[in-house]
Parts: C-alpha cells; sequence; structure tokens
C-alpha cells in the first residue's frame, strides 16, 4: 500500500476512535492504551497505524472493528486489501426476496447427485407438512412435463 492509502486509512479510523470516545490525542495515549485493551491487541499496533507506520494485520482490524461500529469487511475494503468486488455483501449474493427455493434448490446446495434428486425430493416431503409437501412437488410435475414436451 502506499503512503497515500495508508494516511487516508488512518485518518478514517481516527475519526472513527475519536466519534467512538477514545481520547487519541492524549500526549499520554490514555485513548490508545484503552482502544488496544478492549480489543486485546497491543498498543505498539494501534500507535503505528496513528502514525502511519504501518497498516495493522487482520487480526487487529478483526478486534477493532466492532469497537469502532464498522464491519471487518469495511475495515479491509478502506485499508485497499480488497475491493468491494472481491468481498460482496451476502445480502449481494442472495436471489430475489420474492424467490421461493425448490426442494431441488436444496437438493443441489447439498450435494445430491442429479440421480438422486427424485428419491431426496420424496423422502424429504414425507418430512413436510402437507401443504409443504404438495408446494415442493408442483417444481418437479412441471418440470417433468416440460421435459416431455
Amino acid at each position: 500500500m502506499n503512503s497515500q492509502g495508508l494516511d487516508e486509512f488512518a485518518g478514517w479510523v481516527e475519526g472513527l476512535m475519536r466519534r467512538r470516545g477514545y481520547d487519541i490525542d492524549s500526549p499520554r495515549g490514555g485513548g490508545k492504551s484503552r482502544i488496544a485493551d478492549e480489543a486485546g491487541v497491543h498498543r505498539a499496533a494501534v500507535t503505528r497505524l496513528l502514525q502511519r507506520q504501518s497498516m495493522p494485520d487482520l487480526e487487529t482490524m478483526r478486534r477493532i472493528a466492532p469497537l469502532l461500529g464498522v464491519s471487518v469487511r469495511d475495515m479491509l475494503i478502506r485499508s485497499g486489501r480488497v475491493t468491494p468486488e472481491e468481498l460482496p455483501l451476502a445480502a449481494d449474493l442472495l436471489p430475489p426476496t420474492d424467490w421461493q427455493p425448490t426442494m431441488e434448490d436444496f437438493a443441489r446446495w447439498l450435494g445430491v447427485p442429479d440421480e438422486r434428486m427424485g428419491v431426496f425430493v420424496k423422502v424429504v416431503s414425507q418430512f413436510l407438512e402437507p401443504d409443504t409437501a404438495a408446494e415442493a412437488e408442483e417444481p418437479r410435475a412441471e418440470s417433468r412435463r416440460t421435459a416431455r414436451d
């Protein structure tokens, strides 16, 4: 990381620390010690970051992030270690909210082979409420009709 990136990241972290009430400007370093103690990291790691000497390691970021009210993901992206595309939000990976997974979807997620799909759906459907089991069977019946057409 270049010095400009380190400077921007450290400035962002400083602002978060101040907003959370850590007195990082005190000559005795009370706020630096306090955040280091609360996070369970060495005071030197906090000091090196605030003095723009080095970027904290992943474990330090993981421990400090909750104290600053941000996610580890945000810290990693702001630090320049990863891009938002490299570390997408879980919500970005989910299907649309109106989508209802089928029994076949569950089987695929569990790694059920295609040749065992029918058996999986039949067995699991026996444990579902009658209305749910009927709904689980509907996509299969529809896919059979489509396959025959």
